[in-house]
């Protein structure tokens, strides 16, 4: 159904794009594999609760974050939901995280590591399927708003 509901949000875009899909992309290893991508081109999702309210940030998948850049860029430290949210507040089980089809409407922000790539291959909804995109392209989809805070 996941998987579906990034369908769902690309047709709504009116945008033709190929969701791939593998025996398993759920880690940064894993995708980049499949893919033949380094691992720096996966943009990696990542669901972080500030406050009361939930934020996702889009990575380099050979990035981490920096919590005292979060924390300065935020006002707040971030905190890793449980599981049983993360798939409440996107609709995606962890490992196919994605800004795509979102079941909650929720902000989402690029980290600035995903500018070294032209193409970089977030998930689509399920631990074994992921889309390429242009990141401008994915900027444009999302509506999201770049930060620093990988380190």
């Amino acid at each position: 159904m996941s998987v579906q509901a990034v369908k769902e949000f690309f047709e709504m875009k009116h945008q033709n794009v190929s969701i791939k899909t593998f025996d398993d992309t759920s880690t940064v290893a894993k995708a980049a594999e499949a893919l033949g991508v380094t691992p720096g081109e996966i943009a990696k999702s990542l669901l972080l609760q500030v406050k009361d309210d939930f934020i996702m940030v889009l990575m380099a998948g050979d990035k981490r974050l920096d919590n005292r850049k979060f924390k300065d860029m935020f006002k707040a430290k971030p905190k890793m939901p449980e599981v049983d949210q993360v798939l409440k507040i996107t609709g995606h089980p962890v490992g196919g995280v994605c800004p795509f089809g979102l079941k909650e409407e929720i902000p989402v922000y690029l980290d600035e590591s995903l500018r070294a790539y032209p193409t970089v291959y977030p998930a689509a909804g399920a631990p074994n399927a992921a889309v390429g995109l242009k990141v401008d392209d994915l900027k444009t989809l999302v509506a999201a708003d770049w930060v620093d805070v990988a380190q």
